[in-house]
C-alpha cells in the first residue's frame, strides 16, 4: 500500500475474522438498551432496521467495514454489544440517550479512520454509532455553501462540487487539511455552522449550541462534545486549471541539499503554491540502499506561472514543464490521493477500499530547520527500517496568519512544517504477530526526530491520532493524564476546551482514551 493511500477519500473493508464478546455487561440492560431506542426516534423511519446485534448474521461484516487499521481491528479483545447504523437524524439521538439511560459506552463512527480505532473499540461495555449512512451534501452555489452530512466522504462531496462547478473546491482531503491549506486553511477554518447532538439527545446548532462550543469542536476532537450530523462549510474559489508536478531525487543525486533547501523555501512561498516533502526508503538488492526524496507540488494556475515562480524561489529543483501536468482542481485530487492521470471521478463515489493493511502513524511539528547532519541520521534511519516513510507538509500562508486560539486547533504560526511518520506491513510479513516489532520501528524512528522537532511539548496531529502521546483507560479520564495529551494535541487551548466541556457534558457521557474531560470544579473554602 502506497503512502498515497492513507487520504481521507474512502475507507477500508476488510476479511472475516473471529473476535470475543464485549466486555461483560446485564442482558437485562441490554434489553431496557433495545427497547428504550424505537421510544426515542422518529415513527416515520424506522429504526429497527438500523440495530444490529452479534446474532444477526451482518453485524461481523459491518463491524468490519469501517474499521480501516487491522493493527487494531485484529488485536480487539472485544467488540460491541450493538451497532446503530444511523438512518434517520433521531436514531443518533436515541443512541445518545438509551447508551446513556443504561450505562453502555457510545463510541462514534464514521469513516472509521481513526488511526487507533478509537472509534470502534472500547474495553468497557458499549454501543457503535455509525454514521455512514447520513450522507447528504446539498450545495448552494448563490451563497457559495454546503450543508454536509457526518456519513459523507470527502470523494463524495468533491464529486458534488464538482458537478455544480469547475472553479469551487474545499480544503480538505488528508485527515482534514489537503493541498489548499497554505492558501485557505483547514476543513475546520471554512466551516461557518453544525449541527451537533449534545448529551441529552438534543440536535443544536451554532446559535444554540453557543460561540464556545462552536469553537471547540472546530478542532478540539467533536467527539469530546457531542455527535456531529453535518457541517455547513463555506466553499472556495479555485482556478478553472492548476498544476501538478513530482520530482524525485536519491541520495545520490543531491537529495540532501534539496531537503534543507526545501525547508527554508516552502514555508515562504505564495499561497497559491504548495510543496510536500514525501521520503520513502529503497534497497535495490544488499546493501545497495537509499532515499527517494519526491517534492510533490500543487500549484494554483498553469504551469507558466509555476514554472517562473520556481526559477526565481526554488531554482535548486530544477523543475521543468515535462514535470508539470495542467488539470481540473478535482482531478488534481484523484491525482494526490494516488489515482492515475485520467482516472474518472467517478472513483470518488467508492465508498470503500478492498486493502489489507496494518499500520502506525505518528506526527511532529518543525518550528526550525533541520540540519544536514540531522537529515542524514533521518537517512539512516529509514534504511535501516525501510517499511517507512515520512512525509513532511509545508505551513505558512494563511496557517501562519489564523491565530493560535481563533479555533481550538492551535498549530499555527511559528510552524515550519508538520511531519506524518508512517510505518505499514501485510500478513506476509508477519501480520498481527509482527505488530510489537513494526510499533517498536516507528518508536525508534520518532525517539530519532527529537532533537529536531518541537519540545515543551512535543505537539502532535489530532488526527494522526497516537495513543502514546498519552492516554486514559476506556472508562476512566483522568484529568491529569488527559492535560499530558492535551497539551500536545491543543497546546493553551486545552484548558478553554476542557471548560467547554464541562459545559456542554458535565457528567462526561462523550469520552474516549484521548477525549477532552470536564474541567474540575475548584474545592470550595
Amino acid at each position: 500500500m502506497k503512502a498515497s493511500s492513507y487520504t481521507c477519500f474512502i475507507v477500508s473493508i476488510f476479511v472475516l475474522f473471529s473476535i470475543s464478546s464485549a466486555a461483560s455487561y446485564d442482558p437485562v440492560d441490554f434489553d431496557a438498551f433495545l427497547q428504550c431506542l424505537p421510544q426515542h426516534s422518529d415513527h416515520t423511519v424506522s429504526i429497527a432496521g438500523a440495530i444490529l446485534t452479534p446474532n444477526n448474521a451482518s453485524f461481523q461484516s459491518t463491524y468490519q467495514l469501517r474499521a480501516n487499521n487491522l493493527r487494531i481491528l485484529l488485536s480487539a479483545t472485544s467488540r460491541p454489544v450493538a451497532i446503530i447504523t444511523a438512518l434517520h437524524p433521531s436514531h443518533a439521538q436515541a443512541a445518545v440517550i438509551c447508551a446513556k439511560r443504561h450505562g453502555f459506552q457510545l463510541r462514534i463512527r464514521s469513516g472509521g479512520h481513526d488511526y487507533e480505532g478509537l472509534s470502534y473499540i472500547s474495553d468497557v461495555p458499549f454501543v457503535i454509532l455509525d454514521m455512514f449512512n447520513l450522507k447528504s451534501i446539498d450545495i448552494d452555489m448563490k451563497t457559495e455553501t454546503a450543508w454536509v452530512q457526518a456519513g459523507a466522504t470527502t470523494g463524495e462531496l468533491y464529486y458534488s462540487i464538482a458537478q455544480k462547478s469547475d472553479v469551487h473546491g474545499f480544503p480538505s482531503g488528508v485527515c482534514g487539511y489537503g493541498f489548499l491549506m497554505r492558501k485557505y486553511g483547514l476543513s475546520i477554518d471554512n466551516v461557518i455552522d453544525a449541527q451537533l447532538i449534545d448529551a441529552n439527545g438534543r440536535i443544536l446548532d451554532r446559535k444554540s449550541m453557543g460561540e464556545d462550543v462552536f469553537w471547540a469542536i472546530r478542532g478540539g476532537g467533536t467527539t469530546s462534545f457531542g455527535i456531529i450530523l453535518s457541517w455547513r462549510i463555506k466553499l472556495v474559489r479555485v482556478p478553472p486549471r492548476v498544476t501538478i508536478f513530482t520530482v524525485q531525487r536519491t541520495l545520490e543525486q543531491g537529495a540532501t541539499e534539496l531537503a534543507y533547501r526545501w525547508q527554508q523555501v516552502a514555508p515562504k512561498l505564495p499561497k497559491d503554491l504548495f510543496i510536500r516533502l514525501q521520503l520513502v526508503p529503497i534497497n535495490n538488492g544488499g546493501n545497495n540502499k537509499t532515499v527517494t526524496v519526491s517534492f510533490i507540488g500543487h500549484f494554483l494556475g498553469q504551469a507558466d506561472g509555476l514554472l517562473r515562480l520556481m526559477n526565481v524561489r526554488f531554482p535548486e529543483l530544477g523543475l521543468t514543464r515535462n514535470d508539470c501536468s495542467e488539470m481540473s482542481w478535482v482531478e488534481s485530487a484523484l491525482n494526490w490521493a494516488g489515482f492515475p492521470n485520467g482516472t474518472s471521478i467517478d472513483v470518488l463515489l467508492n465508498r470503500v477500499q478492498v486493502d489489507r493493511v496494518f499500520y502506525k502513524t505518528q506526527s511532529d511539528y518543525y518550528k526550525a530547520v533541520i540540519p544536514k547532519q540531522g537529515l542524514e541520521t533521518l537517512w539512516q534511519v529509514l534504511m535501516d527500517i525501510e517499511d517507512i516513510f515520512v512525509q513532511f507538509n509545508p505551513y505558512g500562508g494563511r496557517m501562519e496568519e489564523i491565530s493560535e486560539s481563533e479555533t481550538a486547533f492551535a498549530h499555527r504560526r511559528g510552524n515550519l512544517f508538520k511531519a506524518q511518520y508512517g510505518i505499514q506491513w501485510s500478513e506476509s510479513d508477519g501480520g498481527i504477530n509482527a505488530t510489537g516489532r513494526y510499533v517498536e520501528m516507528s518508536r525508534r524512528l520518532y525517539n530519532v526526530m527529537a532533537p529536531y522537532a518541537s519540545s515543551n511539548p512535543r505537539e502532535a496531529f489530532f488526527n494522526y491520532r497516537d495513543l502514546d502521546v498519552g492516554s486514559n483507560e476506556s472508562g476512566e479520564t483522568d484529568f491529569e493524564v488527559a492535560k499530558e495529551y492535551g497539551a500536545k494535541y491543543f497546546r493553551n487551548n486545552f484548558m478553554r476546551l476542557a471548560g467547554v466541556k464541562a459545559k456542554i457534558d458535565p457528567e462526561n457521557f462523550f469520552k474516549n482514551e484521548q477525549s477532552i474531560p470536564p474541567l474540575p470544579t475548584p474545592p470550595s473554602d
